[in-house]
C-alpha cells in the first residue's frame, strides 16, 4: 500500500533522514591537552586550532594571511600595529577584544608556555583602542606577523574565572581547567575531551569567518585515538572512520588501489632529526665512563655515515620519504639545496672516526623513541647500522606523555624527533640550536648543544631589518650546523592522508587539517 504524503511532508522527511555531514578523523596520537599555549606539538595543534584562532593565518596555499586581525603594519622601526577583526565573539558568547589578545600574547610568552620561543624580542604591549594594539619589539623584526602563528588568542575574563592565567606546566604534568576545556574564538566549540580515546567537536554557527565561500559543510567532528595500525585501517575499511591522519607507510600503495578511498598526500615541511647530548661529562648510560663520546664531531660524523637512511627510507618507509642532510625543508625561507646531500654511507669510515676520536671499541648508548610503529622501525633499523660500526645502541621506546617531556627538559642521550617548523628560519634555529634558556631561547634545543657563535648569528637573524641580509645570515648559520652536526637530519616523510571518497580536505605541508574547509558528501 502506497503512503500518501501531506504537502512538505516529504521535505520534512528527507530533513530527518539525512544526517548532518560529520567526520571521524582517527590518529595514533592524543592531543594530551587542550591548553593552546601549554603544547607545542603536531599532535595537540591539530585539535587545539580548531578550537582556539591566532591573529594571522594560513590560505589553502600556506600563504600568510589574516585571521582575528584583519592587517597590520610596522610603524617603526620596533613597532608592530595590529588591527583586530570586530564583532569576534569566544564560544561562551562574550567579545573578543584588544584586553583578550594582549593577555594572550603574555601568557604565551610566559615561562610555562612552550609558544614562548616564537615570541623573543616583544618587550612590550600597549592598547590603542578596543580592536587596535601595538607590539613593541627590543630591535627590528621584518617577519615579525609570521611569529604570531598558532598564538592563540584566549579570553581573558574566561582563564581568570578559571584559574589559568599561566600556561599549563606540560613537563611538570600540572592539571588544570584548561586542559580538558576550552573557550576559543574558532571554527568549531568543544563537547568533550576523553584523554586517549576522543575529543568530540561542533561546529560553531557563530564563528567569525562562517561566510568565507572556501568553507565545508561539518557540523561534528570526532577525533579518534587508535594507537595500532591496523586498528585504524580496519576502522576505514568498515566506515567506523571516515579518514585516517597516518596511514602506515606500507600500505599506501594498496590503499591508492582501493575505489572507496582517496588518499592525499604533500610534502613535509618538517624533518625527523637525531639529536645528541651536548652537555654531560659522561654520556648518561653509558657503558663509557668518565667521557661523552658525542661531544667529539667525529663521533656524530660517524654516526651519520653509519646509518644508511636512503635503505631506511625505501624499507621502513617503503619509499615515502626523502632523505636529506638539510635542517630545514625547501619550503622554509633560507634553504640552501646543496646542503641537502647527505654524507655517503660508509660503515669503514665511521669506524675510523670511532677510532680516531679514541673509542675504537665503541660504546653503548640509549636511544629514546616514541612508541609509533614507523618511528620505532626507523630507530630500530638505525640501531641495528650502528650496532655494526661499534656503537651499541638500545632503543628504549616510550608513550608521548613520557617522550615529548625527555625532548624539551634535554634529558635524553641520544634521541630521534621530528620538528615542523613556520616558513621563517629563525623559529627552527631558534627553537632548536640556540643556547637553552628558561626565556624561551632553545627550548627544544635537545642536546642543549651551545655555540655562541651560532647563538649570535641567531640573534641577528632576528633583529635584522633587510630580507637580503636575513638570508644570507640564515645561510651562514645553516653552513655551521651542517658542519658541527649538533643534529643529524635523516629524512622528510610524505605526508599521506586516506579518507573515504565522500570526503574533500586540504593537505597542508606542515600536516595540520583545517576542518574549517572539509566538505562530506
Amino acid at each position: 500500500m502506497l503512503a500518501v504524503l501531506a504537502p512538505g511532508s516529504a521535505a520534512r522527511a528527507q530533513t530527518i533522514a539525512t544526517p548532518a555531514p560529520a567526520l571521524r578523523v582517527a590518529s595514533a596520537f592524543d592531543p594530551q591537552t587542550l591548553d593552546p599555549h601549554g603544547l607545542a606539538l603536531l599532535y595537540h595543534s591539530r585539535i587545539a586550532f580548531q578550537l582556539y584562532d591566532a591573529l594571522v593565518n594560513r590560505d589553502a596555499a600556506f600563504r600568510l594571511e589574516p585571521a582575528l586581525a584583519t592587517r597590520w603594519q610596522m610603524t617603526g622601526p620596533t613597532t608592530w600595529r595590529f588591527w583586530l577583526r570586530p564583532e569576534v565573539r569566544f564560544h561562551d558568547g562574550s567579545a573578543f577584544t584588544a584586553d583578550d589578545a594582549i593577555f594572550s600574547i603574555r601568557r604565551a610568552q610566559g615561562p610555562t608556555s612552550q609558544r614562548a620561543f616564537t615570541l623573543r624580542g616583544i618587550s612590550g604591549l600597549k592598547k590603542v583602542d578596543a580592536l587596535t594594539i601595538d607590539l613593541q619589539l627590543d630591535a627590528p623584526d621584518a617577519v615579525l606577523p609570521e611569529k604570531l602563528l598558532m598564538v592563540a588568542m584566549m579570553s581573558q575574563a574566561w582563564a581568570q574565572k578559571h584559574g589559568v592565567e599561566k600556561a599549563q606546566d606540560f613537563n611538570g604534568k600540572q592539571e588544570t581547567f584548561a586542559v580538558r576545556n576550552a573557550n576559543g574564538t574558532g571554527p568549531f566549540r568543544l563537547v568533550a575531551y576523553q584523554p586517549d580515546v576522543q575529543v568530540q567537536l561542533q561546529r560553531n554557527p557563530d564563528w567569525w569567518g562562517r561566510a568565507d565561500a572556501r568553507n565545508g559543510n561539518l557540523q561534528d567532528a570526532t577525533f579518534l585515538t587508535i594507537r595500532s595500525d591496523a586498528t585504524r585501517l580496519a576502522a576505514l575499511a568498515s566506515g567506523e572512520v571516515d579518514l585516517v591522519l597516518d596511514p602506515p607507510f606500507q600500505d599506501v600503495e594498496r590503499l591508492k588501489q582501493d575505489a572507496k578511498l582517496r588518499i592525499v598526500s604533500a610534502g613535509d615541511l618538517g624533518t625527523q632529526y637525531l639529536a645528541f647530548d651536548q652537555a654531560s661529562n659522561e654520556l648518561p648510560g653509558s657503558d663509557v665512563k668518565g667521557r661523552n663520546p658525542f661531544k667529539d664531531r667525529r663521533v656524530r660524523q660517524a654516526v651519520a655515515q653509519a646509518i644508511n637512511v636512503e635503505l631506511i627510507v625505501q624499507k621502513v618507509l617503503r619509499g615515502q620519504g626523502t632523505p636529506t642532510g638539510s635542517l630545514i625543508a625547501p619550503l622554509v625561507d633560507g634553504h640552501l639545496p646543496e646542503l641537502d646531500k647527505r654524507a655517503p654511507h660508509d660503515p669503514a669510515r665511521a669506524k675510523a672516526l670511532l677510532a680516531e676520536a679514541g673509542y675504537p671499541n665503541g660504546f653503548g648508548v640509549t636511544l629514546d623513541c616514541v612508541n609509533i610503529t614507523w618511528r620505532e622501525g626507523v630507530c630500530q633499523a638505525a640501531a641495528g647500522m650502528l650496532g655494526q660500526v661499534g656503537i651499541r645502541t638500545q632503543v628504549r621506546s616510550a608513550p608521548t606523555n613520557q617522550f615529548f617531556p625527555k625532548l624539551s627538559q634535554g634529558t635524553a642521550a641520544f634521541v630521534e624527533f621530528g620538528w615542523t617548523p613556520t616558513t621563517d628560519a629563525w623559529s627552527t634555529l631558534n627553537g632548536l640550536l640556540r643556547s637553552f634558556e628558561p626565556d624561551g631561547r632553545g627550548t627544544f634545543n635537545a642536546g642543549r648543544y651551545s655555540n655562541p657563535q651560532l647563538d649570535a648569528l641567531v640573534d641577528a637573524i632576528r633583529t635584522e631589518p633587510d630580507l637580503t641580509r636575513r638570508r644570507a645570515r640564515v645561510g651562514v648559520a645553516l653552513r655551521l650546523i651542517h658542519d658541527e652536526l649538533p643534529l643529524l637530519p635523516l629524512y622528510r616523510r610524505t605526508l599521506n592522508w586516506a579518507m573515504s571518497s565522500r570526503v574533500q580536505a586540504v593537505p597542508w605541508p606542515n600536516d595540520l587539517i583545517e576542518l574549517r574547509w572539509v566538505k562530506v558528501k
